[in-house]
């Protein structure tokens, strides 16, 4: 069973990033990515909306580091 979030789903930035490699699915970086390609829409601060599903492509783009 995946852990797609649907959308309309609620997701919560973490405070700050722990700079891992690859970054972890929450950390704010990620969030704001993923909210310029249009899958996620900002609340405030911290909270991000589910706008559609993300492709597993995208989320992994997302998460990458650069070298």
């Amino acid at each position: 069973m995946s852990k797609t979030l649907a959308p309309g789903k609620k997701i919560t930035a973490k405070k700050k990033c722990c700079k891992d490699g690859p970054r972890c699915k929450k950390c704010p970086v990620v969030l704001k990515r993923l909210e310029t390609q249009g899958y996620y829409e900002r609340l405030d601060r911290r909270t991000y909306t589910v706008v559609e599903i993300v492709p597993k492509a995208a989320l992994k783009a997302a998460r990458r580091r650069a070298k």
